[in-house]
């Protein structure tokens, strides 16, 4: 029996259609950060302020979600609003939850790893989100690694973030992605970001500054046939980072207290992240605001610098 090809899952919308046909590049959202990652109405808010800011780099932005069956890529703005509205109802997708949420018909919003894998079906080769997941801190007792990493080492995706959520152990997400090859570059710093913290303390790979040097660098790797994504770090604008040693005081606590509250799996990082804007009175939130915003112009900025260079040699 013939299997359908997998494009046939997606229905990209009205404005990604036209962005399509008259050739401007795309530049893909996660739907985790609306649907888990902020709460109402600050969530629905920072998706339309960052779609703008795509917008007005001159790249069109593609939200990506699961809806009645389909992989959306690129939501109208009802259609945001549900999934800003969602909560609970709304499934996280990983990789493996992909076929579970198309053959149901629930609503599903995607991770990093769920992400990438639907820009890629749908030609999208810039990806832009907050924070990529990696190895959480006590993974030597929990085992507990993001499918980030993974999806990274193997998807051929620019994912242009704030670096790695400021919860998880970063010296050992980065020894991941550099045991799986996957390039590290920094933009606006030496160092790979922290998300709420502008440095980690850890140097990436290379730092490129300019959207035209990330993207011959990008058509270099992808060009020799290496397989996986590149990662680009830009850390939070100066003016919202947070100090690091409040950030990590804040992370001990909400450690402890999902610890002993039985917290688990999927449901530890919406669990700190929530715990951590309550404990820093909302300033998290407000970073993590900022950085998305900053990150969304980066990445828009990259998306058009790839769309005018091309593969090398």
């Amino acid at each position: 029996m013939t299997q359908p090809s997998a494009q046939a899952w997606l229905q990209f919308s009205k404005r990604v259609s036209a962005a399509r046909t008259e050739g401007r590049p795309l530049v893909a959202l996660e739907s985790t950060i609306v649907a888990h990652g902020m709460p109402f109405p600050e969530n629905l808010r920072t998706a339309r302020e960052v779609e703008a800011l795509i917008r007005a780099e001159g790249a069109e932005p593609a939200t990506v979600a699961v809806m009645d069956g389909r992989i959306r890529i690129g939501l109208d703005d009802e259609e945001l609003e549900r999934l800003a509205r969602g909560g609970p109802s709304v499934l996280k997708l990983s990789r493996r939850d992909l076929p579970a949420a198309l053959a149901s018909g629930a609503p599903g919003a995607t991770t990093v790893a769920g992400t990438m894998i639907c820009a890629r079906l749908a030609g999208i080769e810039v990806f832009v989100t907050g924070g990529i997941g990696g190895v959480h801190r006590g993974a030597a007792q929990s085992f507990d690694i993001s499918a980030d990493l993974q999806e990274l080492a193997r998807t051929p995706v620019a994912v242009v973030c704030a670096g790695a959520k400021s919860i998880l152990d970063i010296g050992l997400t980065l020894e991941y992605l550099e045991t799986h090859g996957v390039p590290v570059l920094s933009c606006e710093h030496d160092e790979f970001a922290a998300f709420f913290v502008r440095g980690s303390g850890h140097r990436a790979d290379y730092r490129l500054d300019d959207a035209p040097a990330q993207a011959r660098f990008i058509r270099a790797q992808w060009s020799l046939g290496l397989e996986g994504g590149v990662v680009l770090s830009t850390p939070v604008p100066e003016a919202d980072a947070l100090p690091r040693e409040e950030v990590d005081g804040w992370i001990d606590a909400a450690l402890r207290e999902a610890d002993a509250q039985g917290i688990g799996g999927k449901a530890v990082t919406p669990f700190l992240l929530a715990r951590i804007k309550q404990l820093s009175g909302g300033r998290s939130l407000k970073a993590n605001i900022a950085l998305v915003k900053h990150n969304a112009q980066v990445g828009a900025r990259l998306a058009l610098a790839l769309a005018q260079t091309p593969s090398l040699p």
